[in-house]
């Protein structure tokens, strides 16, 4: 079962970048980050700014992992198997749980409803993210501490403070629970746990307020590419309401905690280690980010293995067996069933996942005349192609490095993977572009491919420096 999740998980991702539909953001910063580990530096990033430091943004140490497999593979598609194996491997100790307490029929069900759920396929279907790291240790830690076993519990979470920031939160939570369920002896294991993630966030919170140039400011601002103002409002009374009536206005909201407890037919709500979820749902449902509302991107990654997890102890803890088993596990598959169909993983069965592009031969020969060390202006969908051999940023963002050697723009690319500039605005920079002195080396299928050709005159406005360009 494992084996055949990382084999759907691996072609799903590599023909999603294949048909040049990942993205600059984040696969692109993911792989400079990983570059950097490889080149033996602190990681930065170009997407994100000329050389920007990501732990800045995000505390991830445990991205230096896949250094010396980089240093094999030095590619974007080292990341998108790495991270196919890592959530693929995370079915096994979910499964043989579930094969101990319930058996066989069960485990089988269970793990396939876990792989091919909605929050695993929204994963996998968006390009790279550290959280596949922190997917199988929350199923080895959860299905540990479901059987009893706090000591490997502990010891499976405690890593997850090196995933990202807010993971130490979920540790504490993993504590907390243990203290809960362990009894007189593991009270203190418990506590100490909890204790140990709580630090964990605040010493990462306090790099991230060191490394990042803005601050505090700056840190939370970076969480939106985009820009723009909270929707909530500033001061106690924003707070309050993002606390309170914001975790479940809009209804969008609403929706994705359904579909979250759905694949469990809300059995979840049963066993204790849902709470467990609570830290990872509250910072998403408080967020003034419309993006961590919804069910699309990789925000459900790490929730699902403790759904699932949360499922099979509720149904061990109410002892069910033969046709009420049957029953409840006959209606996780239904529900997930019906939902496979509105998430990438339905991407497999369509004709059109597999047919070559042959834009894609044009874009790669078109990239071929890039020589590699070069500075880049790249669009969106182009930058992970680039991103391991030469210093790309994006296209138009205002935070790219100004003046870059070269510029490459894909004018055909499909509306929702255009960022930041609409087609007006791509088109009045390219013009201003080739003003200032770049001329174009090659124009194919949409393809568009600027030189810089002498010095630039810096008064002069630039691509990203357009109204509304960032917008």
């Amino acid at each position: 079962m494992a084996g055949a999740l990382c084999f759907a998980y691996t072609a799903l991702s590599l023909r999603i970048h294949e048909h040049l539909l990942s993205h600059s953001f984040d696969l692109g910063i993911f792989v400079q980050v990983v570059q950097s580990y490889a080149d033996g530096n602190l990681p930065v990033s170009e997407v994100k700014g000329p050389d920007f430091p990501v732990l800045g943004d995000h505390f991830s140490p445990v991205l230096a992992l896949l250094a010396p497999l980089y240093r094999l593979w030095p590619s974007a598609e080292l990341l998108l198997v790495a991270q196919a194996a890592l959530v693929a491997a995370s079915v096994l100790p979910l499964a043989f749980w579930a094969r101990r307490t319930l058996g066989s029929a069960a485990a089988v069900v269970i793990g396939t409803c876990y792989g091919v759920s909605w929050g695993i396929a929204s994963g996998v279907g968006y390009d790279f993210h550290e959280w596949a790291f922190a997917v199988p240790l929350l199923a080895f830690s959860l299905t540990a501490l479901g059987s009893g076993r706090l000591r490997a519990a502990a010891y499976w979470a405690l890593p997850l403070v090196l995933v990202k920031e807010d993971l130490g939160l979920t540790v504490a939570a993993i504590g907390l629970v243990i203290a809960w369920r362990g009894g007189r002896g593991g009270r203190r294991l418990g506590f100490v746990t909890a204790a140990a993630g709580l630090a964990a966030t605040a010493l990462a919170v306090l790099v991230l307020a060191a490394s990042h140039p803005g601050g505090f400011d700056g840190y939370f601002a970076s969480h939106n590419p985009g820009g723009g103002a909270g929707r909530s409002g500033g001061g106690l009374i924003g707070f309050l309401h993002q606390v309170t009536l914001g975790l479940i206005t809009p209804q969008e909201k609403v929706t994705t905690l359904i579909l979250i407890l759905a694949p469990t037919l809300f059995l979840a709500l049963r066993s204790p280690l849902l709470l467990i979820a609570l830290p990872t749902v509250m910072w998403r449902l408080a967020s003034d980010y419309p993006a961590h509302w919804g069910t699309g991107y990789h925000y459900a990654l790490p929730i699902m293995p403790i759904v699932f997890a949360a499922f099979i102890d509720a149904l061990h803890r109410r002892r069910a067996s033969g046709h009420s088993l049957g029953r409840y596990l006959a209606g996780s598959a239904a529900v997930t069933l019906l939902l496979l169909p509105h998430f990438p993983l339905w991407q497999l069965v369509q004709p059109a996942t597999w047919r070559t592009d042959p834009r894609s031969a044009v874009a790669r020969s078109v990239m071929a005349e890039i020589p590699d060390g070069a500075t880049v202006q790249a669009s969106n969908n182009l930058g992970p192609h680039l991103a391991g051999r030469t210093s790309v940023s994006v296209y138009g963002w205002r935070d790219s490095r100004p003046d870059p050697e070269w510029i490459m723009v894909d004018t055909k690319v499909v509306p929702n993977h255009r960022w930041p500039m609409s087609v007006e605005q791509e088109l009045v920079a390219l013009d201003i572009a080739r003003f200032r002195g770049y001329r174009t080396v090659a124009e194919r299928d949409g393809f568009v491919l600027l030189s810089r050709t002498e010095q630039q005159d810096a008064t002069r406005p630039r691509p990203g420096q357009l109204p509304g360009a960032a917008e």
